[in-house]
Formats: C-alpha cells, structure tokens, sequence
C-alpha cells in the first residue's frame, strides 16, 4: 500500500482522480480558509523537479525586477549579457516574457536532437551547460519571425539577465528574492548533481526507468528549479492571498498567445469550465508538475509527479473542484 503523508482525505480524493500511474505524487490546495497537503509515496518535504514552471518563477523575478526600477520592457539582451554583436544581442526583453522574441526553442549549437535521442536511450540529462556556455551558443543563434513560440532559449537568456542587472546569479537571486522571503525552505536551482540537497528525489519515465536529474546553470531559468509542495503551497498562498510573493504582475495576461489563451510574464490564462485559471505546468525526463491558480476565487492547486506522466489535466479538474466548494 502506498504511504500517506499529511492530509488523508486530500489524499484519497488526488488518489481517485489520477488512478495508479502516478506512484509517487504530492499535491496542495490552497484557498481562503487555509491550505491542504498530502503526499503519496513521498513526504511534503520531497525536494522534486519543478519544470518549467521555472518560467514562471523567472517571469516574477522579470516583474519585480522592472518595480525595482533594475531594468525596463525595452532593454536589451546585449545590455545585460555579453552577446557582443549578434541577433540575440537586440533582442528585447518583453517579448520574451510571451514568447515572442524570435528565439527558438533551443540553440542549434546545443545539439538538441542529439541530447534528446539521448535521453530517451539512457535517460541522460539533455542541459548542463554553464551560463558561460548559454552565452556562446546564444552568440551563434538566428532569429526567426517573432510570433508565439515556445523558447527555452529565451527564457534562459531572460534569467540571467535579470540576474546580471541585479549584479548576482541567478540561483542567489532565486534565493534571495522568492525562497528566502517566503520561507521556501526546498526551493533552489542547481547548477550540478553535487549541489542536489539530501533526499533530494530522483524522477522516472513513464515506463518506470530511472532519470538523470535536470541540472545546469544555464537551465535553471527556464525549467531547473526543484522544490518541495510545501513550497509550492507556501508560494500559491503568498501570490494569491496576502500579495507577499516578489513580481505579482506576472500574472496579469498582457498577449494572446494560443487558441484562446492569453499569456503574462510566462503565466497562461485561459477559461476552464467557466472558471478563469492562470497557471504553468512543468516536464522533465522524470517529473511532471502543475501549479493553477483561480485569482478571482483565491484558489490555487499544485500538483507534482516523479513518473513523466502528465498531471495537468488532473490539475485543472481539481482546481475547478475547489474553486466551486469555495463558491458555495
């Protein structure tokens, strides 16, 4: 039988709703009356792999950044990073925030068909890269039309730019300005496997085949930061109910961005069942995430996979649950 952690009846209903191909999956639910966690196979505390969720961390980092007065909506790349005389060097950092630079998805120079044959073989890490290294690939990189394209690249770039404005890295601006002030005791982004914390949960695929972590400097913009449910709980709560997280006008849709969905600084926005959700998911080689939030209601779900199982439409059904018991 699978072990229970935290909230039995929070457990039993994520258990029924996702069936048995998610082993080891924690979840949160947050509302206006307080928060809920339970955990099955793993404890609350379970430091796993957030995805690209990351990109909405780094999309409040973006908005914070611009209150601060660190960097505005048309600075460049170039400004912020040594890009020297390129096509990634003028990129400006707004559109980036929506997906709308021009950036691709990944930097040819990466090898990103290599990496990913690579990973379906023997479940190696496809990232890595130091930011040092970020910065050469990004030098050889051609824009493409600047429409609605999903870019790691760009939010990579995005990163640590925001970092350099603020004369720091970006994992010490990550802890800084989102895990120390909200108390995210599980919330960080390692550069290596020597800089994983203790405990910290290894991801499997769908088959069950064990996953190398996600780790490298240059991807913890765009989707290598880990985190507990605690913490995920912990930052739902600070966005929605008390306006403590750093950057809240991340959220707030500023472009349309596909079918009818509408995009901030990272953050999407569409309409469930009636109900409006803003929110991100997240997918690694072992892990799958989602964290929605129902601003109107002040409700909010997280859940987090270590199988590569997608867990957002669990999500949204869940969230559109609360959502309407907090209605009533």
């Amino acid at each position: 039988m699978t072990e229970v952690h935290g909230d039995e009846s929070l457990a039993a209903e994520v258990r029924e709703l996702v069936g048995d191909r998610h082993p080891v999956l924690v979840a949160a639910t947050v509302t206006p009356d307080g928060s809920r966690l339970a955990g099955l196979g793993a404890s609350l505390d379970a430091d796993m792999e957030l995805g690209s969720i990351s990109k909405g961390i780094t999309g409040l980092l973006y908005a914070d950044a611009l209150e601060r007065g660190e960097l505005t909506p048309s600075t460049t790349l170039g400004e912020l990073l040594p890009l020297a005389d390129t096509p990634a060097a003028g990129v400006t950092l707004a559109p980036i925030t929506t997906h709308r630079s021009g950036l691709p998805s990944l930097p040819p120079a990466a090898a990103p068909l290599r990496r990913t044959i690579s990973l379906w073989r023997t479940g190696a890490n496809p990232y890595g890269e130091s930011r040092e290294d970020l910065i050469v690939q990004a030098r050889g990189v051609q824009l493409k039309r600047p429409t609605a394209r999903y870019s790691n690249l760009g939010f990579e770039l995005l990163g640590h730019a925001i970092a350099s404005a603020a004369g720091t890295s970006y994992a010490d601006l990550l802890h800084r300005r989102v895990s120390e002030p909200l108390g995210l005791e599980a919330f960080y982004a390692p550069a290596t496997l020597d800089q994983l914390q203790p405990g910290a949960l290894i991801g499997t695929s769908r088959s069950g085949r064990t996953r190398q972590p996600w780790t490298g400097e240059a991807f913890g913009p765009a989707g290598g930061i880990r985190g507990s449910i605690r913490d995920l709980a912990r930052l739902a709560a600070a966005l929605l109910l008390d306006g403590s997280a750093p950057g809240v006008a991340a959220l707030d849709p500023v472009a349309d961005f596909s079918g009818r969905t509408r995009i901030g600084a990272a953050w999407i926005t569409l309409d469930h069942n009636g109900w409006p959700v803003t929110w991100h998911n997240g997918g690694t080689g072992g892990f799958r995430t989602w964290l929605g939030l129902d601003r109107t209601a002040g409700t909010a779900v997280a859940l987090m996979s270590a199988t590569s199982i997608s867990v957002d439409h669990h999500g949204f059904n869940l969230l559109a649950q609360h959502t309407a018991k907090a209605a009533r």
